[in-house]
């Protein structure tokens, strides 16, 4: 896996989010979701990673989680962040409902009605795609 193939995947999962999504499957779309910032993150990660150095062996075992806030201080990205959130609250407030991702999602059913459920995935969704104040598109200008 090298930066372009996380790319790749963060963009790919995003659109299979949102195939789920209108297919209603908001459970399987909320998932990939997370998965699309994941692979975004991990893009930035390898970005720094310089060719033909040997990586330190705990910033690679580190990388290997699905733990969105500890990818996000391994891409150096934390402090921006908190930056962002300065500059724009909308920012915070989608961060806000994705940071609590992981991939143990894959194993949950939401609870509640299915309107319920489609407006999780859909709040998911939006938080990571919005062109204005979304997660992916800030990573993306990082990555």
């Amino acid at each position: 896996m090298n930066r372009t193939d996380f790319q790749r995947l963060s963009d790919l999962r995003l659109k299979e989010a949102k195939a789920l999504l209108d297919a209603g499957f908001p459970e399987g779309a909320y998932y990939l979701a997370g998965y699309a910032v994941e692979c975004a993150l991990k893009a930035c990660i390898a970005r720094k990673t310089q060719e033909f150095d040997f990586p330190e062996r705990k910033r690679v075992n580190d990388s290997h989680t699905h733990d969105l806030g500890k990818l996000l201080v391994l891409a150096g990205l934390s402090e921006d962040l908190q930056l962002e959130f300065a500059r724009d609250t909308a920012m915070e407030i989608y961060w806000g409902i994705i940071r609590d991702w992981s991939e143990e999602s894959r194993y949950e059913i939401f609870q509640g009605s299915e309107a319920e459920s489609i407006q999780g995935a859909t709040l998911m969704i939006r938080a990571v795609e919005n062109q204005h104040g979304g997660v992916l598109q800030w990573i993306k200008q990082r990555w």
